[in-house]
This record gives structure tokens, C-alpha cells and sequence, in this order.
């Protein structure tokens, strides 16, 4: 299904950037609704409105005295009515980051915002209410079976308790946050997808200027940094703006919930301990000097340069096949990597190129980033991604499949407890990136190559493990001084500047330009302190990975019922099967070690050659 076609103009914007015919698709949303004017998404938001307000009417004010089979009632149809709105809100979510620019769209997206914010303003007082009962009467009530399928969820719920407000404070927040949080998160992202960067007399979108940041040829590279530097630099005003005013925010219902820290709130949804990832941050910034400061002086030595220079982290090293994956190429690399390790993987990843389930091809206004949406339970995911025929656009794919299939698999929880806490959602994306990685090592009998791999490999962890702390940094130094006073653009150079030298080493020379690139991190605006979420599932996937390697006997039926579990276990639970345990002193040594040994690994096939 097509939302909109391309307007002439901008149908000759994109055929001047195609380098090679790669063939992306792109993907049909009608498993969720036929399109903006579809009659059933009308009905389904009626129905919800309906259903919510005889929720209210029947169980508001009464949940601390309901029988359990009442509460149990109560839980079941508040699920379906949160099945229909994120059915909804789904499809305008998707339909907008398919094309920010397209107005119509912005305008649907952000009508069903509010008419789904309004309906489940009624139904606040299900989890208000909810943390109000008595630990011993609802321990009681947990007793009776149809209750007890949603103990999961009601546990994450009643975690909230110590920072619950009063129900008028609650609801306001709720309402308002369509005009306030989401509103600024609105703006940027409008904001990024409109931007375009001057390039030898065309005007780029973002994801093809960064995609010249990874050209063979150095003053390509060049340009595109002074052209990223010119357009950041030009509207740094704006994106500073939203940045102070979403941390003023979430300083201040901090204050009011009474979280020690600005992380303390997304550990808690993470459900994980504030502990675990403190412990996690310094194993990370100890690691900086063994893997990422050596293996960038290993770049540099390779390149036969003095210093690198920013716009030198990614560049293809010598020797590099700059050549083009064609998608269909890539389909058969990613296929091929999960069937070996699962062919009921495999058969999952199918039905995504198969059912139209994916959006790779490039256009203007369409979102730069890559992710997998889960939709609902009862529908399915949708990838989207901007695929561009290189070796990390295969990476990406085998990345956001991996989000895909475990949410295809954890959809059986429901709705309520299908989703799983970011520090375990990567899991799966990040073990397909290392099934597809390895795959591609060991095939490979060229030695120049196959060092050429485990460079890309490398990057790619240093990318997603340390550079992702190093962002985190950023985020908890940003939100630590925005509790005293707003900060300047310059003020927020200055501390992005710091972490990316803390984190990248002596090897690189960053000038001043460089100082404004913390303003197209979407996710310091969608969802503060994120980030450490990937290096907490890369270092997982680590080690589970080394376990398989181990031990591979029963191994993938233990893998899939963690990935079927989705949000009904914590991490301890989750990885105990395994032998691992993420609270283990040595746990996070481990991973990085992994890291590590491939970065001597790679010293020792260069030898003399660097």
C-alpha cells in the first residue's frame, strides 16, 4: 500500500543518488489498516473509546475490593482495548516516518496521537489504582489462574508505586504530553528528515550525505563532514532548544517521582538494577584503551596517516571492495545466516521479505534511521531501514530482522506483556548480526578479506558498544548540568567533544565542526538514556554466543523460549538457562573480552603490514 506517490520534482531528487541498483523494497501496511481513510480504523477507535469508558464505569474507584475473577475480567479487556489503540497508533506512527514531510500525514499522525492519548486518559485508573491494593490481598487474588497469566505485568506495574503521583497530577501529565513531550519529539524529527545538505550542487537528504562519510576516497569524506558542520551548525539553535527544554522536563517529573537519578527512570522500566548499569559504563570506559583507542591506531597505522580525522572513523580501509550488495544479495546472505543456526528462525525471517513487512528503499522525507516496530501482537513487525548496498546495510538487515522475529515470537504473551525491556530487546538483533557475521568469516577463504571482515566486525561493536557508553556519557553529563541552568550550544559541544575523545582515542584529531553531530542523535529525544541498551545486549550476545560455541547441544530451544518469553522474565531469569548471570562482577569483562580477542585477532593477521 502507498499512502502518497512521489511528486515529479522529488522523484528526480532521488534517481540523481542511486550508485547501484540495489532494489530495495518497500512495504505494505495494509495488515494493519487499508490506509488513512480505511473505515476499520474509524471502528477501531470507536470500539476502544467505548469499551474504555465501560471499563471505568464498572471497575473505577473499586479495584482495592473486586474479587479476583473480576480483576481478572477487568485486566483481559483492558489488554484489547490497548490491542486496538497501538494497532492504530502503530499505522500513523509508520505511515509518518515513511515520509515526515508529506503534511497529510503529519497532520493523520498527529490526530491519532491526541485520540489515542484521550482514550487512554480513562483507563489511567487501572494501574493508579492497581498499585493502591494491599500486598497481602493481592497476593491472595494471585491465586486464582486467570489472574495469575498476568502477574508479569502487574509486578512492573506495582514497581512504579514509590514513584506514583496523585491521580489528578497522573491524568494531567498524560493529556498534556501531546502538546508537550511528544509535540518537541514532533518537531525534530520534521526537523532532521527536512534538512538537506548541500554536495557539489545537489542537496542531499541526510542518510545519502553520512552514506559519503563512508567513501573510499578521503576528500569526499571531507566535504560531506563540511557540509554535515554547515547544516547542523545552521539550525544548532533549534535542536538545542528541544534538547534543554525535554531535559528541563524530565528533570522535573524526576523531582516529582523522586528518581535518585535522570537514569534511575529508564533503568526501572529496563527492569534493570542501577547497579548493573553503573557496572556496565565503567567496565566500558576501562575497555576504551585495549579496543577502541588500539584499533583505531591499527586504522590509522593501515591508512598510512599521521592522526584521523573524524570523518575518517568510518572509512572502508585499504584494499576495500567498495562493490554494491544487491538486496535481493543481501536476502540470501541474511537467510542463509539464521537457517544455519535455526531453520524455524529462518522460516520467521522469510515471511518479512515475503509479506512485504519491509521498507529499505531510499526516498526523501523518509525516516534516516533503522528500526522494527512491533505493532501489535495480533498483526506483526515492519522493518524499516534505508539500504544502500553495503556491507553494514547487511548488518543493519540482519539487525532489525533479529528485533523482528522475537517479536514474532513473544507476541503469544499478548499485549501486556509482549514487549521486552531494551536491555533485552537487542538480544536477538544483535545475535543475527553475529550468526550473519560469522557466516560471512567463514565462508571466506581470501585472507586479505577475510581481515577486511573482522575490521567491518570490530567497528560495528565499537559502534555499538562503545560508542553507544559514550553517548550515554553525553546524555549524563547533559541532563546533570541542565538541573542547574540551560545550556549553550557551545556548552553541549564542548561535553560531546569530551566523550568522543574519552572514547576514540589518540588516534583522531576532532575539529571544531565536529562539536555539533550530538544534535542528530534521534535518541536523546525519542527515549534519554536508551543507548546503553545496545551495549548492554551486545555484551550479552557475547556471551551467549561464546555459550553456543561451547556448548551448541540444545542450545536454540533454550534461545527461543528466552525470545518467547518477552517481558514475563527479568534478565537473571532469562540468562540463569545459560549459566550467565549479568549482576557477576566478571560478567561484563566477559563480553568485552570477546571484543578484544578480535582485535588481536586482526593485529595479528596485519603483522609487519601496519
Amino acid at each position: 500500500m502507498h499512502l502518497s506517490s512521489l511528486s515529479p520534482n522529488r522523484q528526480r531528487e532521488l534517481s540523481t543518488v542511486d550508485e547501484s541498483d540495489v532494489r530495495a523494497p518497500q512495504w505494505d501496511l495494509g495488515d494493519l489498516y487499508g490506509g488513512i481513510d480505511d473505515p476499520a480504523l474509524e471502528r477501531d477507535l470507536a470500539s476502544a473509546t467505548a469499551d474504555a469508558d465501560a471499563l471505568a464505569a464498572e471497575f473505577r474507584g473499586k479495584l482495592d475490593t473486586c474479587p479476583a475473577a473480576a480483576l481478572a475480567d477487568m485486566i483481559e479487556r483492558y489488554e484489547s482495548v490497548q490491542e486496538r489503540l497501538g494497532r492504530a497508533y502503530s499505522f500513523a506512527q509508520l505511515a509518518h516516518a515513511a515520509d515526515r514531510e508529506d503534511a497529510a500525514r503529519g497532520r493523520f499522525f498527529q490526530t491519532i496521537q491526541e485520540r489515542v492519548n484521550a482514550i487512554s486518559t480513562r483507563l489511567l485508573f487501572v494501574t493508579l489504582e492497581l498499585n493502591r491494593v494491599g500486598d497481602e490481598r493481592l497476593a491472595e487474588c494471585l491465586g486464582n489462574e486467570r489472574l495469575s497469566r498476568f502477574r508479569p505485568w502487574i509486578e512492573k506495574v506495582r514497581a512504579y508505586r514509590p514513584h506514583q503521583l496523585d491521580d489528578g497530577l497522573e491524568k494531567a501529565l498524560h493529556e498534556k504530553s501531546v502538546v508537550g513531550r511528544s509535540a518537541w519529539i514532533r518537531l525534530f524529527d520534521e526537523s532532521m528528515a527536512g534538512l538537506r545538505f548541500p554536495y557539489e550542487g545537489e542537496n542531499l537528504t541526510s542518510a545519502l550525505i553520512f552514506d559519503k562519510m563512508s567513501s573510499p576516497d578521503r576528500e569526499t569524506r571531507r566535504k560531506a563532514a563540511e557540509s554535515i558542520t554547515g547544516t547542523l551548525g545552521g539550525n544548532i539553535r533549534l535542536f538545542a532548544r528541544i534538547t534543554n527544554t525535554l531535559a528541563k522536563d524530565k528533570h522535573i517529573e524526576d523531582e516529582w517521582r523522586s528518581f535518585a537519578r535522570p537514569i534511575s527512570s529508564r533503568n526501572l522500566a529496563n527492569q534493570v538494577e542501577d547497579e548493573v548499569v553503573d557496572a556496565l559504563i565503567e567496565a566500558v570506559q576501562d575497555a576504551c584503551p585495549r579496543i577502541s583507542h588500539r584499533y583505531y591506531d591499527l586504522k590509522r597505522r593501515w591508512m598510512g596517516l599521521d592522526r584521523l580525522q573524524h570523518w575518517d572513523r568510518n572509512a572502508p580501509l585499504p584494499d576495500a571492495d567498495d562493490k554494491r550488495v544487491g538486496f535481493e544479495d543481501a536476502k540470501v546472505i541474511v537467510l542463509d545466516a539464521y537457517r544455519s543456526f535455526s531453520p524455524g528462525l529462518a522460516e520467521l525471517v522469510a515471511r518479512f521479505f515475503e509479506r512485504n513487512w519491509i521498507d529499505a528503499a531510499l526516498r526523501p522525507g523518509k525516516d534516516s534511521g533503522a528500526f522494527c516496530h512491533p505493532t501489535v501482537p495480533s498483526v506483526h513487525p515492519y522493518v524499516l531501514m534505508n539500504f544502500q548496498g553495503k556491507n553494514r546495510d547487511v548488518m543493519t538487515l540482519a539487525h532489525e530482522l533479529g528485533h523482528g522475529v522475537h517479536q514474532l515470537l513473544a507476541a503469544e504473551q499478548g499485549a501486556l506483556m509482549a514487549s521486552t525491556p531494551l536491555t533485552l530487546a537487542e538480544t536477538a538483533s544483535v545475535f543475527g548480526e553475529q550468526l550473519t557475521f560469522r557466516a560471512l568469516l567463514d565462508q571466506e577463504r581470501d585472507s586479505g578479506r577475510r581481515r577486511l571482515l573482522l575490521a567491518g566486525k570490530i567497528e560495528d561493536m565499537i559502534n555499538t558498544v562503545i560508542r553507544q557508553i559514550a553517548f550515554c556519557n553525553f546524555e549524563r553529563a547533559v541532563h546533570d548540568a541542565r538541573r542547574k541552568a540551560e545550556l549553550t550550544t557551545d556548552e553541549l559541544g564542548e561535553i560531546w567533544m569530551k566523550v568522543q575523545r574519552d572514547s576514540l582515542g589518540p588516534a583522531f584529531i576532532f575539529d571544531e565542526g565536529y562539536s555539533v553531530y550530538w544534535s542528530y542523535i534521534p535518541h536523546f529525544i525519542h527515549s534519554p538514556f536508551y543507548v546503553y541498551a545496545y551495549a548492554f545486549g551486545d555484551c550479552l550476545v557475547n556471551s551467549l554466543y561464546a555459550v553456543y560455541e561451547g556448548a551448541p547441544d540444545g542450545f536454540e530451544n533454550r534461545y527461543l523460549e528466552l525470545l518467547r518469553a518477552g517481558g514475563t522474565k527479568r534478565h537473571r531469569e532469562l540468562l540463569a538457562p545459560f549459566g550467565l548471570d549479568a549482576g557477576a562482577p566478571d560478567f561484563w569483562a566477559k563480553g568485552l573480552g570477546v571484543i578484544e580477542a578480535l582485535v588481536d585477532r586482526l593485529e595479528n593477521e596485519l603483522g609487519d603490514a601496519v
